[in-house]
């Protein structure tokens, strides 16, 4: 199982500085066949300068939940590091 893709990655506007709200859906390939998930997530800067990652799968899943969050989690960490997410 791996995420192919974020589709229509949007950020939401929030005025609190640190913390970054966005929504989109995640193309996830399972071993049987690729999903659509509509996704929020939100990345906080914490006080010790750590990213906190808060993910919220809007759409029912036909596999099991931890691995599809992990997956989507490690994607979301790589768009971030390599500059990726909408500002």
């Amino acid at each position: 199982m791996q995420v192919l893709e974020i589709k229509s990655l949007t950020r939401k506007d929030v005025p609190i500085y640190y913390r970054m709200f966005y929504s989109g859906v995640a193309v996830i390939e399972l071993p049987t066949k690729s999903v659509n998930l509509t996704i929020d997530f939100s990345i906080e800067m914490m006080p010790t300068g750590r990213k906190d990652i808060h993910l919220s799968i809007i759409d029912p899943v036909d596999y099991p939940i931890v691995p599809v969050r992990q997956a989507i989690r490690k994607y979301i960490v790589e768009l971030d590091a390599g500059g990726k997410l909408p500002i």
